[in-house]
């Protein structure tokens, strides 16, 4: 039968359908709130090849980027002589998955009258992974917990409980976590059962003829974008926390007709702590800035990820070696899209915002009772300082960029363990002043349960070095993490809130947009009005003294 191009465009559509349901099947059976709260996962389907076809929006970049250069490992070390009907693979190897151990990725073969189709694959971030604990203060991967190599799960449909006992031996939440193995499994299947009835809709044999299409649509689109951007050499360097001294990253994006190379020489060398990234994270969140800003109406997928290459020199923090410690690799690596986007704004100036506070201020939190007569618990938290300031609008507050994840509520979180949220409210004045004002942290409150003493993993950046604003706006408001007393305390490690005492966490703001005097006045005084900002800051930033008559006259 020959298909038009319209009938590959309504097969795309129902594709996109497929793996959102495939998404949304691992959100509803799964058992870690970062999963079913955050939709900290992600989904997609791939031809025989192991080729990225099509991806589900809900989930993160870190997972689906990095998803897509998985599922070809997957086929090499499995073997294409043992992929048989039924079977269910799995690893966390931060090599050759989503960077750090504590991410299951699951791949699944699809098999249509008995004959290899292509793959379905998802990856889910679980409660507990064993060692340390979810955390930065590991010195090689093997303190982070148990590290599973590429191997099958379910072996022709039948479940390797071995390797359930090794898991559940070794975690300190196994039902949540041989839980979550079980969900991903689910997630595939329902994907491939919603593929088996469109292709039957469509009277397909196979998706080769779709895969192709759409990859050479995809990469077309995307050269053709990369193409519109001007030829040339784009640098950039940004400094940041790390664990005990700061890191420097650099980028040199190079331009050329419709290839763009990013070069991240002279970029910091490894930590000896849990901050490190594997390269395969670093492409993922590089690629996705890049894509965002260059081609971001084009899908996502393996065709238009293509066009972008990435690359870091060995051994450098963002090009990690085995068996370096990478527990906390999204503390960095959520920064990556700011440092392309930074260089990218010297080609494209008025195009992509201001940087942001960008890394998710994750805790993980394990609740120890006092008395030997109650359970202990491990909770995980997912919070978002403020965005930077876009070049026409103002940065988003307390929001999730570049990961995508949700927040989770406050009543689902306080339900795993025995924690009171007493405050989680917009952080006053810490947006970046400009034109257009850097989005809002948030201030959180946190406090064990009585009979209960709380150790945290803190894994936090933009604490000695805040957003920096773009175009004449200023940087966002640092971070801080502290008890209520005033207590100073570490931006990262294991450190503990005893009985009675209360977490204080302020995130960072976003970095503001344009000059500050050039900000309209109607929105400085609705900011003042909302709480946004604060008197002293409309007065020293936005020369704002409080004179309604004496400001109408600028």
């Amino acid at each position: 039968m020959s298909l038009s191009a319209i009938d590959y465009q309504i097969m795309w559509s129902r594709l996109i359908a497929v793996v959102e349901e495939q998404a949304t099947t691992l959100i509803r059976t799964a058992f870690s709130t970062s999963v079913r709260e955050a939709g900290d996962l992600s989904a997609g389907v791939f031809d025989i090849a192991g080729r990225m076809v099509a991806q589900a929006v809900t989930g993160t970049p870190g997972h689906v980027n990095a998803m897509a250069e998985s599922v070809g490992h997957f086929i090499q070390q499995i073997g294409r002589d043992n992929i048989f009907e039924g079977d269910v693979y799995l690893t966390n190897d931060p090599w050759f998955g989503t960077g750090h151990l504590h991410d299951f990725t699951v791949v699944s073969p699809s098999f249509r009258s008995g004959r290899l189709i292509g793959f379905f694959a998802c990856t889910a971030h679980v409660v507990d992974i064993g060692g340390l604990g979810f955390g930065p203060d590991g010195n090689d991967v093997h303190e982070e917990g148990l590290l599973i190599p590429i191997m099958k799960l379910a072996d022709r449909g039948v479940i390797n409980n071995v390797l359930l006992k090794i898991v559940r031996g070794n975690v300190r939440a196994p039902d949540l976590v041989v839980g979550d193995m079980y969900s991903l499994a689910a997630c595939n299947a329902a994907g491939d059962r919603r593929l088996q009835e469109m292709m039957t809709e469509f009277g397909l044999a196979d998706i080769e003829a779709l895969s192709e299409y759409i990859m050479d649509s995809s990469r077309r689109a995307t050269r053709d974008a990369i193409a519109r951007v001007p030829d040339g050499v784009y640098t950039n360097a940004m400094r940041i926390d790390g664990y005990d001294v700061p890191v420097d990253m650099l980028v040199s994006l190079k331009i050329e007709g419709d290839r763009l190379g990013a070069d991240f020489a002279g970029t910091s060398g490894m930590s000896r702590f849990g901050v490190n990234v594997p390269e395969v994270y670093t492409r993922a969140y590089a690629c996705y800035g890049l894509k965002c800003a260059i081609a971001p109406d084009v899908p996502n997928n393996s065709g238009s990820l293509e066009p972008f290459e990435v690359s870091a020199p060995e051994g450098c923090i963002l090009a990690a070696r085995r068996p370096a410690p990478v527990s906390t690799r999204h503390v960095i690596g959520h920064l990556v899209p700011d440092v392309v986007l930074g260089a990218l704004h010297k080609a494209l100036p008025g195009t992509v915002p201001a940087e942001g506070a960008s890394a998710l201020w994750n805790i993980q939190i394990s609740a120890r009772p006092t008395d030997d007569n109650t359970r202990s618990a491990e909770v995980l938290m997912f919070n978002s300082g403020g965005m930077g300031a876009r070049p026409a609008l103002d940065g988003l507050s307390a929001t999730a960029f570049p990961s995508g994840v949700k927040t989770m509520s406050i009543e689902a979180t306080e339900q795993v363990g025995p924690i009171i949220v007493w405050r989680k409210e917009l952080r006053e004045g810490s947006g970046g002043a400009g034109q257009f004002r850097g989005g809002l942290g948030q201030v959180i409150e946190i406090e064990p349960r009585s009979g209960y003493n709380l150790f945290f993993n803190a894994m936090f950046d933009r604490i000695d070095h805040p957003a920096r604003g773009r175009e004449g706006g200023l940087a966002g408001a640092p971070g801080s993490v502290g008890l209520a007393d005033g207590t100073h305390l570490k931006g990262k490690g294991r450190q503990e809130v005893a009985d009675g005492q209360r977490l204080v966490l302020k995130l960072p703001g976003g970095g503001g947009y344009g000059e500050p005097g050039r900000r309209d006045h109607k929105q400085v005084r609705a900011d003042l009005a909302a709480g946004y900002i604060t008197a002293e800051q409309a007065a020293r930033d936005y020369g704002f003294d409080g004179d309604e008559e004496k400001y109408d006259d600028r």
